[in-house]
């Protein structure tokens, strides 16, 4: 291991396709079936057929003393968070309010309010009485966070695609090695809606089925929505009845920019070999002590040659993998935090690995799927999260 303190998780909340209890959760993990999948035939401009993820689960409401913050996203990131609500305040009891930071990952944020307001004005000639501009403002769910929970240490937003709630893991883990804050909550939260969706479909890279990662018949993504976040802090325990649970941490993050193309990865994933090499490095671990990769694997012809030929150059054919990208759809900006608190679940609850959603026509790609009921080989876990620009993060995940 390397000199740098591990940042330690004390919980985890996620509403997406998945589901948002956690017994829903786990099943949907281990069966390769999730609630949320579903097919849409009225979303796309053209009237074709898509597969989305959706949170399908009834949203909280918005107290009425942030009407101004009331969206679709705030109800998703406050359903995730209503799950480890006692954790929070215990926390800013804890350390203080001034100690405590939120850093929110989207790239989707307040739109599908927009969209809808747009639609009202042009039907009625006027924008309903409840929406404002500010809704559709990246940073509007970041400042509900804040506010819903009266934290005033920093609160900012990062947009970078779909690496977003994965930069804000890796800005919590700098914020706490700083010492600027003693505990952040992290995450991501983005919605569906019709902009982005039309947006994929006008790069043809929509499936009009579940998606199907890593075979040689994948056709291209599935959008989905969700939250996710994450509370961090320097200690492994943060109150005295936490239960005795294994201690699960973020060991090391790696990000790099290769700036190949504004849409497609580099072909040899030059960039998303860096990033796996700087995470493991920064964790201070060899690639034969990563038991798991959670793929980026968005079932594109592009991003599944790529990211399989890097994870070979670092890892060779042994590690296990799996996209779960089947069970969320993708999530966007929310992605890495989806996709952070699918690995957490499994390290915490000792799940079997996600199962390899796909047809089973793997062809030529050289790496070594998840089947049924694998189970962890080593207790460490690499997420990877690729976007447009060629912006890349990985994080690792262990048990400690």
């Amino acid at each position: 291991m390397n000199s740098n303190k591990p940042i330690y998780i004390h919980a985890c909340g996620i509403h997406c396709a998945l589901g948002l209890s956690r017994s829903v959760i786990h099943h949907s993990l281990q069966s390769g079936d999730a609630p949320g999948m579903q097919v849409t035939t009225d979303s796309l401009n053209s009237g074709g057929q898509t597969v989305v993820g959706r949170a399908v689960e009834p949203l909280p409401e918005i107290p009425a003393r942030f009407s101004h913050q009331n969206t679709y996203n705030n109800r998703l990131a406050l359903s995730a968070l209503n799950d480890i609500k006692p954790e929070i305040e215990h926390a800013i009891a804890r350390y203080g309010r001034e100690r405590v930071a939120v850093i929110v990952g989207t790239s989707t944020f307040g739109m599908a309010d927009g969209e809808a307001a747009m639609t009202a004005f042009l039907e009625n000639g006027a924008f309903p009485d409840d929406y404002h501009y500010h809704q559709q403002e990246p940073d509007n769910t970041a400042e509900f966070i804040a506010d819903y929970f009266d934290i005033l240490g920093p609160v900012y937003t990062l947009s970078t695609a779909c690496t977003s709630s994965a930069r804000a893991l890796i800005s919590a883990k700098r914020l706490l090695e700083s010492g600027l804050v003693d505990a952040v909550l992290a995450g991501g939260a983005d919605s569906l809606c019709q902009l982005t969706l039309n947006g994929f479909h006008g790069l043809d890279a929509l499936s009009s089925e579940r998606c199907n990662p890593f075979s040689q018949n994948r056709n291209g993504i599935n959008i989905g929505e969700g939250a996710a976040f994450l509370l961090l802090s320097r200690e492994p325990r943060i109150h005295e009845g936490e239960p005795n649970t294994p201690h699960i941490a973020l060991l090391g993050t790696g990000d790099s920019s290769d700036a190949h193309h504004i849409s497609a990865p580099h072909p040899d994933g030059l960039g998303a070999e860096r990033a796996m090499r700087r995470a493991l490095a920064d964790a201070g671990l060899s690639p034969a002590q990563i038991g798991y990769i959670n793929a980026h694997g968005t079932a594109t012809q592009l991003n599944d040659a790529m990211e399989s030929l890097a994870i070979v150059r670092v890892f060779g054919s042994q590690v296990l993998v799996s996209s779960t990208k089947p069970l969320t759809g993708h999530t966007l900006g929310a992605a890495g935090a989806v996709e952070a608190a699918i690995c957490w679940h499994v390290l915490h609850h000792q799940l079997p690995l996600p199962t390899q959603v796909n047809d089973g026509e793997i062809g030529d790609i050289p790496i070594s799927l998840v089947s049924p009921g694998m189970a962890l080989r080593q207790p460490a876990i690499m997420s990877n999260s690729f976007a447009f620009g060629g912006n890349n993060v990985s994080l690792i995940f262990g048990v400690l």
